[in-house]
């Protein structure tokens, strides 16, 4: 649907040993113990975003949200924590893979946040929501926009850091950055109240922009190593299946996902990664890595067989509010009578937007494979047949 032209030379071969890369773990999904992320000797992790990976900071914020409620929390916690799983978040597993504690929320005043924070709230946008009101958008689950949480991580690091130079030299050289995922609810919000996906389309280079902004800040307050990653493929999400569903069987591919939200998010991911490559040869000091959400998927729906999954729920949500995906926007997990399943960790998705730790844990598998030879570290990526125990 979209020309290559947009795309630089560099990009593209970027794009080729990617796929390389891609085509060779897709036929055997064996993955490489993520621990040996502990020989990059990250220390600290600080992570923006919105409910994919925000560990507490919403339920601070309103305790009543739906994430606040059980079943959510129930595998792995018991009790809901203010994650938007079942369980665990990819954030969890890749900072216990580095050797450091879960990351707590910024908003927790009573927090160690020695080994990093998580600064990421449910519902955030990468624009601000006066910015997405003046397109008519509403976005009122937050007001903590990415903007507010780049605010956060200054006053953070006013109080760790002696001077700039400490941050610089001493207190950040180690520490890794996640700029998102964020800005995805900027065009959840934009599709699900009426824009058109070409109405959409014309938002990407604005929230892209703010986005490498963020980069260009952190990197300015001493990060090295900065993941920024991109979108899912949400033509694949319960939620967008539910509310775009159609008798056009042309409409959907050959997973059951909806072509033309797919083809959006490619599109977004592309302008994305463009970008990324022109702020890498602004700052050849710094690490900046995207993180293919996307094809990290992909990989995931193709295999979820193999993989534990139940085939014929591999679109379906875990605890929603029945239909022929069991979502419902009237009757959303953690809502009186939604239909929950027996076994969370034969599903990829958790509540039709977000998925469940079984799935999660794949995920942060395979972004660590992709990512570890890219980061300024010592690993020996050894491919393993027993390391998929969450």
């Amino acid at each position: 649907m979209f020309s290559n032209n947009i795309l630089s030379f560099q990009f593209l071969m970027l794009c080729s040993l990617f796929l390389h890369f891609r085509v060779s773990i897709s036929f055997d999904p064996h993955l490489p113990d993520i621990s040996i992320l502990r020989n990059c000797n990250i220390d600290k992790i600080y992570q923006f975003g919105d409910s994919l990976s925000d560990t507490g900071n919403h339920i601070l914020e309103n305790p009543f949200d739906q994430c606040s409620k059980p079943p959510y929390g129930s595998s792995f916690f018991e009790n809901p924590t203010g994650r938007c799983s079942d369980g665990l978040l990819m954030i969890d597993y890749i900072a216990s893979a580095a050797g450091i504690p879960f990351l707590s929320p910024y908003l927790d005043a009573s927090a160690n946040f020695s080994h990093g924070a998580n600064f990421a709230v449910v519902g955030s946008t990468a624009l601000s929501v006066q910015a997405m009101a003046k397109k008519n958008i509403l976005a009122s689950t937050t007001n903590c926009s990415l903007e507010i949480q780049l605010e956060w991580l200054s006053k953070h690091l006013f109080s760790l850091c002696k001077s700039d130079l400490d941050c610089r030299q001493e207190k950040l050289k180690n520490a890794l950055f996640m700029v998102g995922e964020t800005g995805g609810n900027d065009f959840n919000f934009a599709l699900l109240q009426g824009k058109t996906i070409e109405e959409t389309k014309s938002m990407v280079p604005e929230v892209v922009e703010v986005i490498m902004e963020a980069v260009r800040r952190v990197i300015n307050l001493g990060a090295v190593q900065v993941v920024v990653p991109g979108n899912f493929p949400i033509g694949c999400i319960p939620l967008f299946l539910t509310a775009f569903q159609t008798t056009n069987a042309t409409a959907y591919d050959k997973h059951q996902c909806l072509k033309d939200l797919n083809d959006f998010a490619i599109f977004q991911n592309q302008y994305l990664q463009q970008a990324i490559s022109i702020l890498k040869k602004e700052n050849p000091n710094t690490i900046i890595l995207y993180a293919d959400y996307y094809n990290a998927f992909l990989w995931l729906l193709e295999n979820c067989s193999y993989l534990g999954f139940d085939v014929a729920s591999a679109l379906k949500a875990c605890c929603g509010g029945g239909g022929k995906y069991n979502y419902s926007l009237s009757r959303v997990c953690g809502s009186i009578n939604n239909a929950l399943c027996s076994h969370p960790d034969q599903y990829i998705s958790w509540d039709g937007m977000h998925m469940t730790q079984k799935a999660y844990v794949f995920l942060a598998k395979w972004l660590v494979a992709d990512l570890l030879p890219q980061l300024n570290c010592n690993a020996d990526i050894s491919y393993h047949s027993d390391t998929f125990d969450i």
